[in-house]
């Protein structure tokens, strides 16, 4: 893959990023180093190696979904600063312009 300036400018378009012209030179130099990396990683043999789905052998750690209890909505409301019997009542956040 070539690294050029044309590569460099849509790059920051679309990261909405303005870059000044030595920027540019280093970016280009980091990037050009790494996709040489990445082009190195390439010529491994990985032949017979198993894609590695989990970092550690655990498998679903969490403990099971199920429904419990519930406060009723009177008891919900019950410490409730202002409330219309149903609702929570808070003050207002956003004005019109």
């Amino acid at each position: 893959m070539e690294v050029n300036d044309a590569l460099i400018d849509n790059l920051s378009n679309l990261a909405r990023l303005e870059f000044s012209t030595e920027e540019k030179e280093d970016i280009k130099k980091d990037l050009r180093r790494m996709i040489e990396f990445v082009e190195k990683l390439g010529e491994l043999d990985t032949t017979g190696v198993e894609p590695l789905l989990h970092m550690s052998p655990a498998i679903n750690v969490l403990r099971d979904d199920t429904p419990g209890g519930s406060v009723s909505r009177e008891e919900a409301l019950a410490n409730a600063p202002a409330t219309d019997g149903t609702y929570f009542k808070v003050p207002k956040v956003i004005r019109k312009i």
